[in-house]
């Protein structure tokens, strides 16, 4: 008879554990939250504008590829490429995914502060 009194003392206090385990969740929670709002919102809103920009390229626009080039779009050839003068009658091919920055007709380009 002993042996069983401690182990009602121990299930006694065992009743508020659902309140425990939600305050000890609480802070990952909170965690999570802010990852969210700081790190993975601001990541999909920035892909849904280049994916806009991709979309809205026209003829006539000044692009900047990946790799650096400058070069006015001639073509629009379908959803997954351009085509881009980089030169006098030189005209290459850019898959649109390599498109890293469009400047719009008679926009002057971004200057820096050095």
């Amino acid at each position: 008879m002993n042996f069983i009194t401690p182990a009602y003392a121990q299930a006694a206090g065992g009743s508020a554990g659902g309140a425990e385990m939600i305050m000890q969740m609480a802070p990952f929670a909170i965690i999570l939250i802010i990852m969210y709002f700081l790190i993975i919102r601001p990541q999909q809103k920035r892909a849904k504008e280049t994916q806009d920009m991709l979309g809205a390229i026209r003829r006539g626009d000044t692009v900047v590829t990946a790799g650096g080039i400058i070069g006015k779009v001639t073509k629009v050839t379908d959803a997954a490429e351009i085509e881009v003068e980089i030169a006098a009658n030189v005209r290459v091919r850019v898959a649109r995914a390599m498109i890293s920055d469009v400047r719009a007709k008679g926009e002057p380009v971004k200057e820096t502060a050095a």
